[in-house]
C-alpha cells in the first residue's frame, strides 16, 4: 500500500514477505490486547459493546491474514490490521484523556491544601508540622498568603479569605474572630489563629471531594439509554457483518474482499463514540458545577433540574438567615436611627438572648461604634438597663414600658401594630421620661433571596415558600421577597405530603432546604437542593448541594442542566446516527460506483466521530454559570 502511494518499489532480500505477518502479529498481540481484554469482560458480563466489536474485527483479519499467508487463496491484511490497531488505539487514547481531563477536579482539590502547617504549642511557640499530625482542638498560625490546613473557627486575626475554589465566591470574604474557615482555601493580607475543628477526611474539602466522585460514578437516565443504544448497535453490526459477507460470496466476489467488508462493517459500527457520549458530559459538567460551587451528589437529580417547572423553598435557613436581625426602626424626638441602634445594641452587647445577639450583630453589620454599656443590668421578664455615654438606658419590651409608667407616642403605636401584623418583635428603647424608639426584630431575609426568586420568574420558574412559621410572618416574608403562594404553618412531617400534592398537579418541582429538617420533603422532591455544604449539612439528603447557601445558585443548577443535556442529545444523534450512513457504505453498496472504504479508512472515520464527541463535550466548558 505505501509502496503504491509513494510510487517506489522495495527492496527485494531473502525472506521478505514475512516481514508483514511478523510485524502485524505484534502489532496485533501488543496493541490489540487490551481490545481482546475488554472483550472478554464484555461476553463476561453479558453485554457486548465497543470492545467486543473492535476485538472481533482485529481477530477476523489476524486469523485472515494467517489463513491467507499459509497458502489460502486471497490477500492477506496484515497493513490493514496493523493500521487499523494502531488507530483504534489512538482513539482510545484520545477518549481516556479526554475522561481524565474533565476528572481532573479531584486532582485540582487535592492540591488546594497545604503540606504543612505552623501549629501554636505551649508557650506561644511555633512549630511546623504535616497536616496528619493536626488533631481537633490544635491551634494553627495561617500566615497571609497562606492556605488554609483544615476546617477551624478564627480566634484571633482579621483577614479576607479567597473560598473560589471551594464556594466559587469570587470576591475574598471578610472574616473575624468566631467565623469558620474551611481547608484548602487562601488567606489574605491579615495573619490569622485558627481553632482545628476539622482534619483529614472530616473536613468540608474532603466532603467535597467525595460528593464529587460519587456524582461522577453515578449513573444518569441518558447513560442508560446510552448503554442500552451501544448494545443494540452492536448486534445490529454483527447481523449486518454476516449479511454482508454472505451477499459479497453470493455475488461471486472473492473470500478476502469479503471479510474485508466484514472487518470494515464491524469497525465502522463501533460504539466508541457512544461510549464516550455521556461520560465525557457527566464528567465535565460534574466538575464544572464543582468549581461554581454547586455540588452533584446524585447525576439523576441534576439530570431532572432541566425540566423544573416549580421551586419551592423553605423559609428558615435558607430563605432568611436563620437569625435575628433589625428590620424596622422608628423613632421619637428627632433621634437618628443610627443613633437609637447604636444604643440599644451597647446595652444588649453582654446579654445572650438570641434577639439582644440579632441587635447587636446588625448594628456591628452597620459598622456602628458600639461599646458595652456600664452598669449594665438584666430585669428578669422585662429587658436590660445600664448606663451609655452617661445615659441611664432600657431596652426592653411592652412589659418593661409598664414597669417604669410609660406610654409610647402615637407613632410608635402605630409602627408597633405594623410590626404585629408581620410577626415581628418590638423592642422598645427609652429612659426614665419617655420611649425614644421601637426596633422591629425578625428572622432577617438573604439579600440574594429576592434576586434569586425574580430571576426564577424571569425564567417563567413558579416560585413558592414553605415554612412552619405562623401565617402572619410567613405572609411578611413573602410579600417582601415576592413568591407565588406561600405555604406557612406546615410541621416538618408533613413538608413531603405538600411535595407530593404540587408533583400530583403535574408540576416538576425542586425543592431547597438545609437538609436536615427538610430532608423527607428533599428526598420526595423531583430535585432536592440542599443549602450549606461548607458547614454541618446532612448532605445525603439532597441531589445536589450548594457550598455557598446562596438561593441564586438554584438557577445556576438548572442552566448547567439544560446546557449539559443539550450536549448530551447532540452527541447521542452523532455517535449513532452518523451509522446510518456509513454501515451500508462500509458493506460496499457503492462499490459499483467506485465508493469502497478499506478497513483502516473505516477506522479513521469512526476514530474521528470519537474525536468530534470528545471536542463537542468540550465545548461544554463556555457555559457561564
Amino acid at each position: 500500500m505505501l509502496q503504491d502511494a509513494g510510487g517506489y518499489t522495495a527492496p527485494a532480500i531473502p525472506g521478505s514477505h514475512w516481514i508483514p505477518p511478523i510485524f502485524g502479529t505484534a502489532v496485533f498481540l501488543y496493541g490489540g490486547w487490551v481490545f481482546i481484554q475488554g472483550a472478554m469482560r464484555e461476553l463476561r458480563d453479558h453485554l457486548p459493546g465497543m470492545m467486543t466489536l473492535i476485538a472481533l474485527a482485529i481477530s477476523v483479519a489476524f486469523v485472515f491474514s494467517v489463513v491467507v499467508t499459509l497458502g489460502y487463496p486471497g490477500m492477506p491484511l496484515w497493513e490493514e490490521l496493523a493500521t487499523l490497531v494502531t488507530i483504534m488505539l489512538l482513539g482510545h487514547w484520545l477518549e481516556m484523556r479526554s475522561i481524565a481531563r474533565a476528572e481532573g477536579a479531584l486532582t485540582q482539590l487535592t492540591k488546594l491544601l497545604p503540606n504543612t502547617a505552623t501549629r501554636v504549642v505551649e508557650g506561644d511557640q511555633l512549630k511546623e508540622v504535616p497536616l496528619s499530625e493536626l488533631r481537633d482542638g490544635d491551634v494553627v498560625l495561617v500566615h497571609p498568603g497562606q492556605g488554609i490546613p483544615a476546617d477551624g473557627v478564627i480566634q484571633v486575626g482579621t483577614s479576607a479569605v479567597n473560598e473560589s475554589m471551594i464556594t466559587g465566591e469570587s470576591r475574598p470574604v471578610d472574616k473575624k474572630p468566631g467565623d469558620r474557615v474551611i481547608a484548602g482555601t487562601v488567606n489574605g493580607s491579615g495573619s490569622l489563629r485558627v481553632e482545628i475543628t476539622g482534619t483529614g477526611d472530616h473536613t468540608a474539602l474532603a466532603r467535597i471531594m467525595r460528593l464529587v466522585g460519587q456524582a461522577q460514578s453515578s449513573r444518569s437516565r441518558a447513560q442508560a439509554l446510552a448503554d442500552r443504544a451501544a448494545y443494540w448497535l452492536t448486534l445490529v453490526a454483527l447481523g449486518a457483518g454476516v449479511v454482508t459477507v454472505v451477499t459479497w460470496l453470493a455475488l461471486g466476489a472473492s473470500a478476502s474482499y469479503a471479510i474485508e467488508r466484514l472487518v470494515t462493517v464491524l469497525v465502522i459500527a463501533c460504539p466508541h463514540a457512544l461510549g464516550l457520549a455521556i461520560p465525557l458530559v457527566v464528567a465535565i459538567s460534574t466538575s464544572l458545577a464543582a468549581g461554581a460551587g454547586l455540588l452533584v451528589r446524585d447525576r439523576r437529580g441534576l439530570e431532572e433540574a432541566r425540566t423544573v417547572t416549580t421551586v419551592v423553598f423553605d423559609k428558615t435557613g435558607t430563605l432568611t438567615r436563620g437569625e435575628f436581625g433589625v428590620v424596622d426602626i422608628v423613632t421619637t424626638t428627632g433621634l437618628d436611627p443610627n443613633e437609637a441602634l447604636r444604643l440599644t445594641a451597647a446595652l444588649e452587647t453582654d446579654s445572650e438572648h438570641t434577639i439582644a445577639q440579632g441587635i447587636v450583630r446588625t448594628a456591628t453589620a452597620r459598622k456602628l461604634s458600639v461599646k458595652p454599656a456600664d452598669h449594665f443590668e438584666a430585669i428578669p421578664g422585662q429587658g436590660v438597663r445600664g448606663l451609655v455615654d452617661g445615659r441611664e438606658l432600657y431596652v426592653g419590651g411592652p412589659a418593661l414600658l409598664r414597669s417604669l409608667s410609660l406610654e409610647p407616642p402615637p407613632e410608635l403605636r402605630a409602627a408597633t401594630a405594623r410590626a404585629a401584623q408581620a410577626g415581628r418583635a418590638a423592642i422598645y428603647l427609652a429612659d426614665k421620661q419617655s420611649v425614644l424608639a421601637m426596633l422591629a426584630v425578625a428572622d432577617v431575609t438573604r439579600p440574594e433571596s429576592k434576586a434569586a426568586i425574580e430571576e426564577l420568574h424571569r425564567n417563567r420558574i413558579e416560585v413558592i415558600m414553605i415554612t412552619g412559621d405562623a401565617r402572619a410572618v410567613a405572609d411578611a416574608v413573602g410579600s417582601e421577597l415576592g413568591v407565588d403562594q406561600v405555604l406557612a404553618e406546615v410541621l416538618p412531617a408533613d413538608k413531603a405530603g405538600r411535595i407530593e400534592a404540587l408533583q400530583a398537579q403535574g408540576k416538576r418541582v425542586a425543592m431547597v432546604g438545609d437538609g436536615v429538617n427538610d430532608a423527607p420533603a428533599l428526598v420526595t422532591a423531583d430535585v432536592g437542593i440542599a443549602m450549606g455544604a461548607g458547614t454541618d449539612v446532612a448532605v445525603d439528603a439532597g441531589d445536589v448541594v450548594l457550598v455557598r447557601s446562596d438561593p441564586r445558585d438554584v438557577l445556576r443548577i438548572i442552566a448547567l442542566s439544560r446546557a449539559s443535556y443539550q450536549k448530551m442529545v447532540q452527541n447521542l444523534w452523532w455517535a449513532a446516527g452518523y451509522n446510518v450512513i456509513a454501515i451500508p457504505l462500509a458493506a460496499g453498496v457503492l462499490s459499483h460506483w467506485g465508493l469502497v472504504m478499506s478497513p483502516a479508512a473505516g477506522a479513521v472515520l469512526m476514530s474521528a466521530s470519537t474525536i468530534i464527541v470528545a471536542l463537542n463535550a468540550q465545548l461544554l466548558r463556555r457555559v457561564t454559570l
